[in-house]
């Protein structure tokens, strides 16, 4: 605060830097949500973007995963530089960044030709397509999208760890958990915004800028609709560029705001002005030689290890379900990905944000301790488990299809195997085109020229004789097994984020003062290391395993067109059983670890993790001098 000796003046002062402050945290809340807007957004176009552009699910698992790469490598020095540089700035040069990248990630729909799908059989048609796709879209797409992820995760690096701490610096004491409690809430809701930002362009026909509405012969419910995946990405990006500019414009230092009513003299401020951050006493050396001593150390601390690996299982969960649960929910109960989408979005996500609100609520009204907070933890999971497991029995097998090889009933038609316009016999078996299906003739409807079936199918037989296709997919029986599976699926999420807020604070009360911001480090570095990178790859490994006929484009497999949905439930699911489970023995462990350590040194103190949290306590001085030894 900067003091001018009058009481008017100082309260002037003081309403100036609270004004200044509070367009800060807007501006920070919009550009928060402006970047999760991007990574929510690219999660619901997944499947999408492996129609469009032929990509497997592994190959969507590394696309998802990438923006993680650069951002690890970098978060490391985050915690270095802190207030050492023009916070604002860099935060607004990694957004510029990252609008860029936003943008890189809908070039490939303006450098790529028309989206081309099976109408009319021929192979002449095809052996030209198959030269062209093959020279430009297959060849430049993945790469260009993996750079554009690549630069997303170096943009986003400053954001927020750069602008929590400026708020932190400037705010009061009284203001700063409310400040950081609007941005956390930013946080938990800005994916859901992406998903249903994704439910809204999926809608739009694929190449709408490219012609027009009459030109569309494809409807949203069939299997070869290709929504605007790529024109999220422009709204996305030209938020973040809006969002970025006040950033240049925020001061390196501000005075630090005060409470209402609780203006102080300078001296008395002075006396109570907080001892400097030690990191910030360290130079880069002594930083990079002191950091990998400090994680050890860390990491040898019991609690910590295991809370940071069950939050590694519970956050590997998440970043599968979040990239693949959508296409599940269109393969296995016959949904479009606008709507699979606006259910993770609107159902999935704000319950899951409601969680972590109740949760810490139910902490500060109960005050719970270290040891109830690793209780708290044990008991949502336990309860998570009960919920998770039934999802593996809601579902159906696949439908009746025929496979690649060529029929005899269909073999005088020459059907490309690249054709892919699925058609469901009165058989009730489904074909991947009319002509796999030795269909003659078509009936249009008089108004519209729609086809309303094929006839004349030599591979259908009915009664002796030849039977008739319709358009489109035969679907699955499932579909009155969806609002079951998502009233259990969103019950799993709402419970399962019940334990973020105590996990969290078992880290903070369990590791020495000095060691927190190095602590949240490590945690965040394994987050992305064993969870964020590893898990997308993952899972979509697991769910090419399960494919039985794969498309094809100039003698390679593009993207799946029929998966085997028993193995897909069951390992798709299975893996988040997996991982719910394993964060649950970690939980399980660490209040094992706790009630021991208590029953160890209850005769010295009633509580006896509250006895641990005090011998972890040097005052800032003393970690200061440690580091500086430990670097030497």
């Amino acid at each position: 605060m900067l003091w001018t000796g009058g009481s008017k003046s100082s309260l002037f002062c003081n309403l100036k830097c609270s004004l200044f402050l509070n367009f800060f945290v807007l501006c920070h809340g919009m550009l928060q949500l402006a970047q999760l807007l991007v990574s929510g957004y690219l999660k619901s176009s997944i499947s999408t973007i492996e129609r469009r552009y032929g990509f497997s699910s592994q190959k969507s698992g590394i696309l998802a995963s990438f923006n993680e790469v650069g951002n690890t490598v970098l978060i490391v020095f985050v915690s270095f530089f802190g207030s050492r540089v023009h916070r604002p700035r860099f935060i607004g040069g990694g957004a510029l960044v990252a609008s860029l990248a936003a943008l890189m990630m809908a070039l490939p729909h303006f450098i790529s030709g028309p989206y081309e799908y099976t109408v009319h059989i021929s192979r002449k048609s095809h052996t030209q397509i198959c030269t062209q796709q093959e020279s430009h879209a297959q060849q430049g797409v993945f790469p260009l999208l993996l750079l554009g992820q690549l630069l997303l995760g170096i943009g986003g690096v400053p954001i927020q760890p750069f602008g929590i701490s400026y708020i932190d610096d400037y705010a009061s004491k009284r203001n700063s958990p409310f400040y950081l409690g609007i941005l956390l809430a930013v946080t938990s809701i800005g994916p859901a915004f992406g998903f249903m930002m994704g439910s809204f362009m999926l809608n739009f026909y694929v190449d709408i800028d490219k012609m027009s509405k009459d030109e569309i012969g494809l409807e949203r419910g069939d299997p070869r609709w290709v929504g605007a995946w790529w024109l999220g990405f422009v709204v996305a990006a030209s938020f973040l560029f809006l969002t970025s500019l006040p950033y240049l414009f925020f001061p390196q230092q501000m005075p630090k705001e005060e409470a209402a009513g609780n203006a102080k003299e300078p001296r008395a401020e002075e006396e109570k002005k907080p001892l400097p951050d030690p990191v910030q006493e360290l130079t880069l050396k002594q930083f990079l030689k002191s950091f990998p001593r400090i994680a050890l150390r860390t990491l040898q601390n019991p609690i910590y290890l295991l809370v940071v690996l069950a939050q590694v299982h519970l956050a590997a969960m998440i970043a599968g379900l979040a990239t693949f649960m959508a296409k599940f929910i269109e393969r296995q109960f016959t949904q479009t990905a606008s709507f699979s989408n606006m259910m993770i979005g609107g159902v999935n996500i704000p319950l899951a944000v409601l969680g972590i609100v109740l949760g810490g609520a139910l902490m500060r009204r109960l005050k719970i301790s270290t040891r109830g907070s690793a209780l708290m933890c044990t008991s949502a999971i336990l309860m998570c488990i009960l919920t998770a497991l039934p999802l593996l029995l809601l579902g159906c097998s696949t439908q009746r299809v025929t496979g690649n090889r060529s029929l005899e009933c269909s073999s005088g038609c020459s059907c490309p195997i690249e054709a892919f316009n699925p058609v469901c016999g009165s058989d009730g078996v489904e074909f991947r085109s009319p002509c796999h299906a030795g269909c003659l003739t078509k009936v249009l409807d008089d108004n519209t020229s729609k086809i309303l079936k094929y006839t004349d199918c030599g591979c259908i037989g009915v009664s002796g004789s030849y039977g008739y296709a319709l358009p489109g997919t035969c679907g699955s029986d499932c579909k009155h097994l969806l609002l079951p599976f998502m009233v259990l699926s969103a019950l799993t999420c709402f419970i399962a984020s019940f334990s973020q807020t105590p996990s969290y604070m078992m880290i903070l009360r369990t590791v020495r003062p000095e060691d927190k911001s190095f602590a949240v480090g490590v945690q965040y570095m394994l987050f992305r290391v064993l969870a964020f990178l590893p898990a997308p790859v993952l899972y979509g490994t697991a769910i090419d395993t399960t494919c039985i006929i794969w498309g094809k484009k100039c003698g390679r497999n593009t993207s799946c067109h029929y998966y085997n949905m028993d193995l897909f439930r069951q390992r798709f699911l299975g893996l988040q059983a997996f991982f719910v489970t394993g964060a649950f023995v970690c939980f399980l462990l660490s209040l094992l670890v706790l009630r021991h350590r208590a029953g160890k040194q209850g005769k010295q103190a009633g509580q006896g993790y509250t006895m641990i949290d005090r011998e972890l306590s040097p005052d800032k001085n003393t970690a200061s001098k440690e580091l500086q030894n430990m670097a030497a």
